[in-house]
């Protein structure tokens, strides 16, 4: 799995400078449990290293990168911190935004929070998640809204992985930043509480999310938090060597929405 060693500084600008010239930039921001559904897939691996940018979420992501590739990077990047610095970017430059994703009530507290918060903020278009997959006419009716809404910036609030395959599969199709920014959408409507700060530079948020969602987030923690640290050792110990060339490229559009 390959993430972009970088900070906040450069992600915000790539994606404005990207919405300015009207290109494709598909972004995610993978904690651990996102970096394993491509270590332990080869099609989804792909699809990941694909991406443009794929930033390291959570703590322990940047750890190592930080030991194993000496990157010396001071802070994670994280969806949910990257979504309101974008918008602020894009009041200022006059980039309108379009949130894809969750629900209904989600998306009006979304809008409205970061409305009042950045003033200039124009909210070009929103669209909720169907929660299944999307059929053809589905998918290009979606694609017609945002292309029609006038936005530079889409930002996907799905859930991994399945927002993953949605900047993926989209960014055949849109020339504008993606960006899949994960529970970010449910933090700043005021749906989730944001993990404390102490909890968050201990690497610790997995267990704030597991305490708020214990029945849907467990399996994912206790399975994928081992695979990683083990996958860790062995590659820090020289046991063993990852190899992204074995990636599959998909051949099949899986639609999500």
């Amino acid at each position: 799995m390959g993430v972009s060693a970088v900070d906040y500084e450069y992600a915000v600008a790539k994606i404005i400078a990207c919405a300015k010239a009207g290109r494709r930039c598909t972004m995610s921001a993978l904690a651990v449990h996102g970096v394993m559904t491509g270590a332990l897939d080869q099609t989804h691996r792909y699809r990941l290293n694909h991406l443009d940018l794929v930033t390291p979420d959570g703590q322990p992501v940047r750890w190592a990168l930080n030991i194993l590739h000496k990157t010396r990077l001071p802070e994670r990047v994280s969806g949910p911190n990257l979504t309101p610095l974008v918008c602020q970017m894009a009041a200022q430059v006059g980039l309108g935004v379009y949130f894809y994703g969750s629900t209904d009530a989600v998306l009006a507290g979304l809008r409205a929070k970061l409305q009042r918060r950045y003033p200039g903020l124009t909210v070009s278009g929103w669209r909720p998640s169907q929660f299944r997959k999307l059929t053809i006419v589905e998918r290009d009716l979606v694609l017609a809204d945002i292309r029609a809404s006038g936005a530079k910036i889409l930002f996907v609030g799905l859930g991994c992985p399945r927002q993953e395959v949605f900047a993926y599969e989209m960014g055949e199709h849109l020339q504008m930043p993606i960006l899949a920014v994960g529970a970010a959408f449910d933090y700043h409507a005021g749906f989730l509480s944001d993990t404390p700060q102490l909890l968050q530079r201990m690497g610790l948020q997995w267990l704030h999310r597991l305490f708020q969602e214990p029945r849907r987030l467990w399996r994912r923690y206790l399975v994928t938090n081992t695979q990683f640290v083990f996958l860790f050792c062995v590659q820090w110990l020289r046991l063993w060597k990852p190899d992204g060339a074995d990636a599959i490229k998909p051949v099949d559009d899986l639609r999500y929405g």
